[in-house]
């Protein structure tokens, strides 16, 4: 008797232990194939594409970090042969970025949640050579130009651009405007950001280029032209800071379901990431110390994503 009521009990909650998991979990899709994140050339995207890594492998992917230019990496999205970046400033798309998009082989996936800024900066030094400043119109005034020229540019002035392989609407801007400013490419990040140090250290007038989050924003003193007006649609021509966005191949969400998913809820903000760049940039952390430095921090909010990815 005993025996028999014991049977009856545990086989309906053996069956059900059995088959719950198979009844809620979606699947991961190819394992078997490294999902190839695209890395840029900024430390904040490196930290953003590692974070969407690690938990891609926790997910149970094979994942590939492959260097890709920031507007190159788009050809290879829409062919396939990359699958995601997962930091992307729509200020920065060059040509193939929309015909991809219209052609439905690279997908918007929503946005990273990061509180960006993308124009002109000045030092305080500017500000004594162009005092109408923050207004763009100083930078018609001749003293101001003349200010900021150099043997390069003259007689314009002078605006320390981002690098040529980013992409970059500010000599659009400056001839919309009519504003007497030459547009020079830095050679890279770290150009940009040992020019603006050396400028406030020297008392050097400086104008260029930047975006926030970054460290050196932090323990530098800067202040924002104010833009000329422009439609905010048009970011041929325009300098703004569109939301940041997540971009995969369009087969990414057939080929890794549970990716794809993860993947649209991944979040982080400006602050925890300005955090982490000036851990790597200016402590010598390495890139992974800060990633699971913040994996740490905000399990709860990676767990949630992972459990919503399966079931």
């Amino acid at each position: 008797m005993h025996s028999r009521k014991l049977t009856v009990l545990t086989m309906p909650i053996a069956f059900a232990l059995m088959s719950a998991p198979l009844a809620v979990a979606k699947p991961l899709g190819d394992t078997g194939t490294a999902i190839k994140i695209a890395i840029n050339e900024w430390t904040g995207q490196n930290l953003t594409a590692h974070i969407a890594g690690k938990l891609l492998e926790k997910l149970g992917y094979k994942v590939e970090y492959v260097t890709a230019g920031t507007l190159p990496q788009f050809t290879g999205i829409a062919n396939g042969t990359l699958a995601l970046s997962p930091e992307v400033w729509p200020s920065n798309l060059g040509d193939v970025y929309p015909k991809a998009k219209t052609e439905g082989k690279l997908e918007e996936i929503g946005e990273l949640g990061l509180q960006s800024r993308d124009g002109w900066i000045y030092t305080s030094d500017t500000k004594t050579a162009c005092p109408e400043l923050p207004d763009w119109s100083a930078l018609k005034n001749p003293s101001c130009v003349q200010a900021l020229a150099t043997p390069e540019t003259f007689p314009n002035g002078r605006l320390l651009d981002y690098p040529a392989d980013w992409g970059s609407v500010s000599g659009a801007e400056l001839k919309k405007f009519d504003i007497p400013f030459t547009p020079v490419p830095a050679g890279s990040e770290g150009a940009l950001v040992a020019e603006l140090q050396a400028a406030v250290a020297a008392h050097k007038p400086l104008l260029m280029r930047f975006w926030s989050p970054h460290w050196v924003l932090a323990e530098t003193p800067v202040e924002w032209l104010k833009m000329p007006p422009c439609d905010e649609k048009d970011l041929a021509e325009c300098i703004v800071a569109p939301p940041v966005i997540k971009v995969v191949w369009a087969g990414f969400g057939q080929k890794w379901p549970a990716g794809y998913q993860m993947m649209k809820s991944l979040e982080l903000h400006a602050d925890d990431q300005q955090k982490m760049i000036y851990a790597v940039d200016k402590q010598g952390k390495n890139l992974d110390q800060a990633v699971d430095g913040w994996l740490d921090q905000h399990q709860s909010d990676w767990q949630d994503w992972l459990k919503a990815a399966q079931n």
